[in-house]
């Protein structure tokens, strides 16, 4: 069996200037990730990443570390600057997780509510009885 050699493609350095960030926040937890323009995700984290795991996940102040978190790291790799944020969901931590965006150096040039809200669609469940 010969041995071939295959060259392997060097993966570019891409500069990244603006962005979009979409923050999923529900009850239990928050997800932010970070996409280019395009919609490719450059970056993504969650309160447990930083390391709160259980009930504090749903924390304010885990959405804002971890928002940081993924921001800083963002910011190193492609020199990220502004982004456009979209939030959804109704848990705790949307507006700590825009902070934290905000405070690790990312300019948020709009802001957005995405919830998803049924305009009468599906029916609802019978409430139970009493």
């Amino acid at each position: 069996m010969a041995k071939t050699t295959e060259k392997t493609k060097k993966k570019e350095k891409r500069n990244v200037q603006s962005g979009v960030a979409i923050i999923q926040s529900t009850f239990n937890n928050t997800i932010i990730s970070l996409t280019d323009e395009e919609g490719k995700v450059l970056g993504q984290g969650s309160p447990a990443m930083v390391g709160f795991k259980g009930a504090r996940r749903s924390t304010a102040f885990a959405a804002t570390k971890a928002a940081m978190d993924v921001a800083e790291r963002v910011i190193k790799k492609y020199g990220l600057r502004e982004v456009r944020v979209f939030v959804k969901g109704p848990g705790s931590g949307r507006n700590a997780a825009v902070k934290g965006l905000d405070s690790a150096g990312l300019r948020i040039t709009m802001l957005a509510d995405r919830t998803p809200i049924p305009h009468n669609g599906c029916r609802p469940r019978k409430t139970p009885r009493k």
